[in-house]
């Protein structure tokens, strides 16, 4: 029974390896390509030493190894959180403006409808040959828009991109794009996968909630998918922490 036990763990730890090396050797090849890519390697020169002395002034590590975004679409505003190693929470590094928004305040229910989704997502691919310069890729349609959204035509290649239009998207200009691509880049080299980004309607303050209260007043579903999403706002604000991403079968979030 123990040369049993003693097998399994040796496998387990031979496993373990093997798909270790597997990670870093995909990290080293994505790394490769996109530093070979020119957009990137000259943003990378722009702003890799701007943002290690900003991190530095705030007492954060870089590169991150987690970083979480946060958009408010009422305020066209764009949040970089940090957590360096061995913390529990994240701290505030960054704000920046997003340049334009199409479609109005409410979440993304189809193909063709311009709005910038609202809901909880990940930043999943990086293309360095946009045709907005650089671009990040977010994770809509999720389970909870094919839910309660279009679910033969929900719409998708939605963007964190370079210039200023937008159809559905978060243009932040080419300068800014190029910086938070190098940012989220060192990220996914570090070994993030998933940067999570979460989408709101508004910073869900008093006022804010009054507005929405206000001009969507008779937007019965509005309200309760914002209400839902309200919840994960104020865990983060109250405990500077990201919780895994789980829903209901009827669509909504799990906080």
């Amino acid at each position: 029974m123990k040369r049993f036990f003693l097998f399994a763990v040796l496998c387990c730890l031979a496993v373990t390896a093997v798909v270790r090396a597997q990670v870093n050797t995909d990290i080293s090849v994505f790394k490769a390509y996109q530093m070979s890519m020119p957009r990137v390697s000259q943003a990378f020169s722009q702003f890799n030493d701007v943002l290690k002395k900003e991190f530095e002034q705030k007492g954060l590590v870089y590169p991150p190894k987690d970083i979480y975004l946060r958009s408010f679409k009422a305020q066209n505003e764009l949040e970089v959180w940090v957590k360096n190693p061995g913390a529990d929470t994240f701290s505030f590094f960054k704000l920046y403006k997003v340049c334009a928004l199409s479609g109005s305040l409410g979440p993304k229910r189809w193909e063709g409808d311009r709005q910038v989704p609202e809901g909880l997502y990940f930043i999943n691919h990086f293309n360095p040959k946009s045709d907005f310069h650089l671009s990040m890729l977010v994770s809509y349609p999720n389970y909870s828009d094919m839910v309660l959204g279009n679910k033969d035509k929900p719409g998708g290649d939605i963007y964190i991109h370079g210039a200023c239009y937008t159809v559905g998207c978060l243009p932040m200009t080419d300068n800014i794009i190029k910086e938070l691509y190098i940012l989220c880049l060192n990220a996914r080299f570090q070994g993030q996968n998933n940067i999570p980004i979460h989408i709101f309607p508004t910073r869900f303050n008093k006022a804010s909630v009054g507005f929405l209260a206000k001009e969507y007043g008779k937007d019965e579903d509005k309200h309760r998918f914002w209400l839902n999403l309200k919840a994960g706002y104020d865990y983060f604000e109250a405990h500077k922490k990201v919780l895994p991403v789980m829903y209901t079968k009827d669509g909504k979030y799990v906080f």
